[in-house]
């Protein structure tokens, strides 16, 4: 379909939608409330699920079907290889980041640092929400064809042509085209190629768009009707908003959190290892300053592991200077009102600008 209207309305039909607006799964900022008041407004909530293991994740589910009959998506990480471990090199991180904290910052131990991977698709098949998408990667063949036969849909994200075709042929249902201004963590399939994935979404859309027959969903700094008016020109059949979302009262930030997303400048945002080993957009900070020159972090996951200590401490403090921000360029377009509003005035927007 060539039609943006076409598109959206086609994509709504397939996914449960009343508009074509997708809460991201963000892992750290996605309470039950968030996700059911984006789906009461007719968009998809998101549940990422990277930091939750099964009961969390069935409980997270049980709390929003309480709260609304909307659509949902559960997010997974694709787990990478074990990291590469250095004791020498993690006790030169472990040195700058206790004084980030002040405390000492222990040894990370053997681990393990993610949860059971097998154990959190076990429990999305049981949850089994109409939508299910992965970030990092695929979904095994065994998971798809579980879903598949639940007729649950999947999503996956994708940071190049190249990863949206193979998640294609995968059996995926749409893909999400991740542009670089996107905050949080790249959703890069290989981690050591992310730096080199840096795609703008203006450039990324139109070519994954041309490039797929499954439905593409636009994300990246993506704040606004004009935004969401101009993705669905260039070829998408949805949205994805993460950015739009953290200041609203549904998500309940740290209010240093919050307060620092609302004065972050685009240039203010930067792309780190810093803040737990895999790239990642988020506010520049004393964290990602300390990273930013000759040290390097831990491997993922091992640097999230070990930035426990200053998480807590900059918490405590309320200290937005040492927290662990994420954002994308598109902060400062953020406002501070409840989510299913930002639903409805975006699409009035979007629905405007449209042909």
């Amino acid at each position: 379909m060539t039609n943006a209207r076409d598109r959206a309305t086609a994509f709504c039909a397939t996914f449960g939608l009343q508009v074509p607006i997708l809460q991201a799964p963000m892992a750290s900022a996605c309470p039950p409330a968030l996700a059911a008041a984006v789906a009461s407004a007719g968009g998809m909530g998101g549940l990422g699920a990277l930091m939750s293991d099964a009961k969390a994740m069935r409980d997270w589910v049980t709390t929003f079907r309480s709260s609304s009959n909307g659509a949902f998506q559960i997010n997974l990480w694709v787990p990478d290889e074990p990291p590469v471990r250095d004791a020498a090199h993690e006790a030169a991180v472990r040195q700058v980041l206790s004084g980030l904290a002040g405390a000492e910052v222990p040894e990370a131990g053997p681990g393990p640092f993610t949860q059971d991977f097998e154990a959190q698709c076990a429990a999305m098949l049981e949850a089994a929400p109409a939508t299910a998408s992965s970030m990092m990667g695929l979904f095994p063949p065994e998971v798809v064809a579980a879903m598949k036969a639940r007729g649950m849909k999947w999503i996956a994200n994708a940071t190049t042509v190249a990863e949206a075709l193979a998640a294609q042929a995968a059996g995926a249902d749409a893909v999400v085209a991740q542009g670089s201004e996107a905050g949080g963590h790249r959703g890069s399939f290989v981690n050591a190629a992310a730096e080199q994935q840096l795609v703008g979404l203006f450039a990324l859309l139109p070519q994954m768009a041309d490039a797929l027959d499954v439905p593409v969903v636009a994300a990246g700094g993506i704040m606004d009707g004009r935004a969401v008016a101009a993705a669905l020109t260039l070829g998408a059949s949805a949205v994805q908003l993460g950015t739009a979302f953290l200041r609203c009262p549904e998500t309940a930030l740290h209010p240093a959190y919050a307060e620092a997303v609302a004065t972050t400048r685009p240039e203010d945002t930067v792309m780190t290892r810093g803040f737990s080993g895999r790239l990642a957009r988020g506010i520049r900070n004393q964290v990602t300053d300390a990273f930013a020159g000759g040290l390097k972090p831990a491997p993922y996951p091992v640097q999230r592991a070990l930035m426990a200590k200053v998480r807590d401490a900059a918490a405590a403090a309320n200290d937005g200077a040492r927290m662990q921000a994420w954002a994308g360029q598109g902060a400062p377009l953020s406002r501070a009102e409840p989510a299913g509003e930002v639903v409805r005035r975006v699409w009035a927007q979007a629905a405007a600008l449209l042909p």
